[in-house]
């Protein structure tokens, strides 16, 4: 079903693939009759081309990109207006949508969320933005209707952030990157590669677009095939699929760790755009007659299965029929994992869903950028016609992606069948998403046609023994499950039919509703603050040496940004740098926040211009044991702080929270043997922390250990290649070298000046 290329490919005409080999030039030539450099050929993909139209650099190897557009929901626009703000704000030199989908609830936490949503439609009237209620559109679909466009380039700050089906290349990033093109300034990255692919064959009747986006990342997560790289669609399979199937692919790709995404485009990505009234945006997209790609991954769409993956991860695949036929072996599986995912925390286990041999689910829910699409929600009406979800446990939940998709259910009938069988319907919101929505009982085992399966994201809380968990499944098969009553059942066994259902776009509510400003500021304009949404707290520059104390170390072979800073139950406090910090690490280890402020008391009497050991005695023992080697280190030329190990931190959310938190309790590094995505390496750099790289196996420090790191400011000014360092252990000190990877002069001196805020002060 899912093939990969050990290197890279030639694709000849869109259609044929030549495997790079010793003669594959010659077979290129052969073929095409033409002369072709390998470096030509990388200059013919779609993603080059749209990179380069997007680069204000002269040098195509290290991009400075300027995008056409951006985005961002209500968990995290508060956070980077006020970033921007202080660093001088005037407008907003780009259209920035802002919408309200993540904490569209306004029953948790008071008044903090409407609080939110009213600041974000000032700003938006202020600074010349767009403002979507809540309720009205999920924040990818609203992109997809109204933002998208042939050959354009949008930045978002949510990690879903994926447009390419539409012909439109975006990105998930952290909050200052979208603060930096708020300044007119530019992403920078190194040309990204290029990996293919390449699609052949038509899905078979009961598979849907999860399906095989699970089959996919399954094959090239935890192989790294993909990482940070732009995957490129192409192939006659891509023909075969509608456009809310290639969006439904498109949208997973963030989790298979890529850059971006995009897709040749044809006259079923002219209608969709015809049907949203925005023909114009259409924009033809194809490889050149002979392309390179940096890798290939070839798709047999008729050979995908039913996927389901299992806790805890994306990536933890099995087809339905795999799983339904092998129960032990597979249940066994995901409880061995869970004991690393949940730390052993409270008691994991699947044996009590096994009821006559067979698997029972408790939960369904269908919804949100991935799940909450119109052919979807029209597939599953069509699988439940006629059919109850029964009185007992099992329940199901429909989230449509807008108001418009929401409109044609009604319209067309398809609300009403699911509605009949005892599901609900509910409004856009990604809450099921991130653990806001929908959660299940203790012990519950919930499959959902959403993102993301992390540990803890359907909402239960391992401080308070709740353990739920869920599965990913695509919308077809979950409405089987529900046709059984929540007994696991692949879409294939589905005997009816499915229909063909037109969509039809009603813009009214959007013009009706959502706010504008056509890009016309307004000065005048007062911005509404809640008294939850503080600015955030003064932050110093990279001082000469450091002392940081590890204050968490983590030993799992991926830690995702919700294990970082969780989300759900703590999105009320998205505005609060200070109360939002207090959850960090909460959930992966509850002593993280007490041990960070423990020894930032010491930087705080730096800044207050007192004695930092006197405000932390222990530090005398410590400095004492520094100074016997190093005595020039010492009053006006020290910091001190936390920092963190993590094997593979930052996979998952763009949220820069993850980050930001860390920083305000004082954290000034991070030290991994990898960083599982370029946007939390980001997130770390723009808020001034070391994003430090220690090898496998060479770690000489454990937690609680203190580290110094003497010259550590003239090491990043001088681009030195090797981070020295020394654990204090047992009265000595024991050196070590870490690196801290490529950086550009900008994330240098961002580093140095302490964070993104005091860059653009400076």
């Amino acid at each position: 079903m899912i093939k990969l290329l050990e290197g890279g490919a030639y694709l000849l005409n869109g259609q044929e693939i030549v495997a790079d080999n010793g003669g594959a030039l010659n077979e290129v030539k052969a073929k095409t009759g033409k002369d072709v450099s390998k470096e030509a050929a990388k200059q013919a993909t779609i993603a080059y081309d749209i990179l380069k139209e997007h680069n204000t650099s002269d040098n195509m190897d290290k991009l400075k990109i300027k995008f056409d557009k951006l985005t961002s929901h209500d968990i995290t626009f508060v956070g980077i207006i006020q970033t921007a703000r202080a660093s001088g704000l005037e407008k907003f030199p780009i259209p920035y949508v802002l919408t309200n989908c993540h904490n569209s609830l306004c029953a948790v936490g008071g008044t903090i969320n409407e609080d939110d949503h009213m600041f974000g439609l000032t700003c938006a009237k202020k600074y010349g933005g767009v403002y979507v209620p809540p309720h009205q559109a999920v924040i990818h679909q609203f992109a997809r209707e109204m933002l998208a466009g042939g050959g354009r380039m949008i930045l978002g700050s949510d990690s879903h952030t994926r447009y390419g089906a539409l012909g439109t290349m975006a990105m998930g990033e952290g909050g200052p990157e979208l603060v930096k093109q708020l300044l007119n300034q530019t992403y920078d990255i190194n040309m990204p590669g290029v990996v293919g692919v390449y699609l052949t064959g038509e899905p078979i009747m009961g598979v849907g677009p999860q399906d095989v986006a699970l089959a996919i990342i399954g094959a090239v997560f935890k192989n790294g095939y993909v990482k940070n790289k732009v995957m490129e669609f192409v192939g006659p399979g891509v023909a075969n699929l509608s456009a809310d199937f290639r969006i439904g692919i498109d949208v997973m790709t963030t989790e298979t760790t890529c850059l971006s995404s995009i897709w040749k485009t044809d006259k079923e990505i002219e209608e969709f755009y015809e049907i949203h009234g925005r023909k114009e945006d259409y924009k033809e997209l194809n490889p050149g007659e002979v392309a390179y790609y940096d890798g290939m991954i070839v798709v047999d769409l008729s050979k995908v299965r039913p996927m389901i993956a299992m806790p805890f991860h994306p990536s933890n695949t099995y087809t339905i029929e795999d799983v339904n036929a092998n129960l032990g072996d597979v249940l066994a599986e995901v409880e061995k994992a869970a004991l690393v995912s949940l730390d052993g925390a409270v008691p994991y286990s699947l044996q009590d869903k096994v009821r006559n041999g067979k698997f029972y689910v408790d939960q369904g829910i269908i919804a949100g950028c991935a799940g909450g699409g119109f052919e979807n929600i029209c597939a599953a009406a069509d699988i439940l016609k006629g059919q109850y979800i029964g009185a007992d446990e099992f329940t199901l939940s429909v989230y449509p992606a807008s108001t418009p998709i929401y409109m044609e259910l009604i319209k067309n009938g398809c609300a009403a069948t699911l509605m009949e069988t005892g599901a609900i319907l509910k409004t856009a919101f990604c809450g099921p998403c991130f653990g806001a929505g929908d959660t299940p009982a203790n012990n519950a085992f919930s499959v959902r046609h959403s993102t993301r399966n992390f540990p803890n994201r359907e909402g239960s809380k391992l401080q308070s023994g709740q353990i739920s968990s869920v599965a990913l499944m695509d919308a077809r098969s979950i409405a089987a499950t529900a046709a059984n009553k929540g007994m696991l059942t692949p879409a294939t066994d589905f005997d009816g039919n499915l229909g063909k259902y037109k969509y039809n776009f009603d813009s009214k509510i959007y013009a009706n509703r959502v706010f504008d400003s056509k890009g016309v500021a307004d000065p005048s304009v007062e911005i509404k603050f809640g008294p939850n949404i503080k600015d955030w707290p003064a932050m110093t520059e990279l001082p000469e040496n450091l002392l940081l104390r590890v204050v968490s170390e983590i030993h799992d072979p991926v830690t995702t940004t919700d294990e970082l800073i969780p989300s759900g139950e703590t999105s009320s406090y998205r505005s609060n740098p200070l109360g939002l910090a207090e959850f960090t690490l909460s959930r992966k280890d509850p002593k993280y926040v007490g041990l960070a402020k423990d020894i930032q008391v010491a930087q705080k009497a730096v800044m207050e211009g007192k004695c930092p050991l006197e405000a932390k005695p222990e530090l005398k023992e410590i400095m004492a044991v520094v100074n016997a080697q190093f005595p020039e280190a010492g009053e006006g030329n020290m910091g001190f702080g936390s920092t963190i190990f993590a094997v593979k931190p930052g996979d998952g959310s763009a949220r820069e929270q993850a980050a930001s938190c860390q920083k305000v309790l004082g954290g000034w590094a991070n030290i991994a043997n990898e960083y599982a995505t370029k946007r939390y390496r980001s997130n770390l750099i723009n808020w001034g922390m070391l994003p430090l790289l220690i090898k496998e196996g060479e770690i000489p420090f454990a937690n609680l250990d203190y580290i110094f790191f003497p010259g550590i400011r003239k090491a990043v000014e001088e681009k030195d290649s090797v981070i020295k360092a020394y654990a204090v252990k047992e009265g000595s000190l024991v050196e070590f070298e870490m690196t801290l990877g490529e950086l550009t002069n900008e994330e240098r001196q961002i580093i140095l000046d302490g964070c993104l805020i005091n860059y653009n002060r400076v």
